[in-house]
């Protein structure tokens, strides 16, 4: 049986990993992000691969259009079986006292409240069913903070006590809830971070082999597979020389 997964931030990194990996696995895919001229050329990709692929165009951070497009999804659309929560963000690298205002409300709005609007949407229709998945991509930085990372260690440690207290609140049901937690992935995440000095952010993976989206979308598969009594609550992925958020050895 096909089930229908909803990717949001699907158009890089993870969520566009999760995409192919989902598609793969010969699953109906629901895929979100602003850009909609990537979004279509993804949406091709896959369809011309036999995949069943239904497009949304909206900002996480616009509560309105979210509700918009999943309340006006087509009939044969409208159960959906896993929920993946990828779009996210971190933006800058100073210490709190200097931080920017707007990248600092950026990372809560998309990290926090975009996650919370997609959980609020979707988690209902599962426990009617009384079957679902959501997949919350959360972070190492979550696990402790790390110099510079102030404001986007905490969205990510939400997004554990999010995914943690979502668990305890479904448990009368069969829906599993999921925090994935990557360490370095080497996606277009540094770039951002560092408004596009893509100098600056290839220092991030100097030395080391990170991660790719792949990787993490080959968990997100394998942890939405397992048997339907099997719930796996969380997962810390991280590169072979990574230790933790801060200790990296580079060679």
């Amino acid at each position: 049986m096909k089930n229908i997964v909803l990717i949001t931030g699907a158009t890089s990194g993870i969520g566009l990993g999760c995409a192919r990996k989902f598609a793969q696995n010969g699953d109906r895919l629901i895929l979100t992000a602003r850009n909609a001229q990537r979004l279509g050329e993804i949406a091709e990709e896959l369809k011309a691969q036999g995949v069943e692929v239904l497009t949304l165009v909206f900002d996480v951070r616009d509560r309105a259009a979210a509700t918009e497009a999943i309340q006006n999804l087509p009939n044969d659309w409208q159960e959906i079986d896993v929920l993946i929560n990828n779009a996210g963000l971190a933006l800058g690298l100073e210490p709190e006292y200097e931080g920017s205002v707007e990248d600092w409300e950026t990372m809560i709005d998309t990290n926090i409240k975009g996650l919370l609007t997609m959980t609020r949407l979707i988690v209902p229709g599962m426990v009617q069913r009384d079957r679902g998945h959501v997949i919350n991509i959360g972070s190492v930085a979550g696990d402790a903070a790390y110099a510079g990372g102030n404001v986007y260690c905490a969205t990510k440690s939400a997004v554990k006590a999010i995914s943690d207290g979502l668990r305890i609140d479904v448990a009368h049901s069969a829906v599993r809830v999921t925090n994935l937690k990557p360490g370095l992935v080497e996606t277009n995440f540094s770039n951002i971070r560092f408004h596009g000095d893509t100098d600056r952010a290839a220092t991030v993976y100097k030395g080391i082999k990170p991660l790719c989206g792949d990787d993490i979308a080959d968990v997100a598969l394998y942890v939405a597979n397992a048997p339907a009594h099997v719930q796996i609550a969380e997962v810390l992925i991280l590169a072979t020389h990574q230790a933790n958020g801060t200790v990296i050895v580079r060679k």
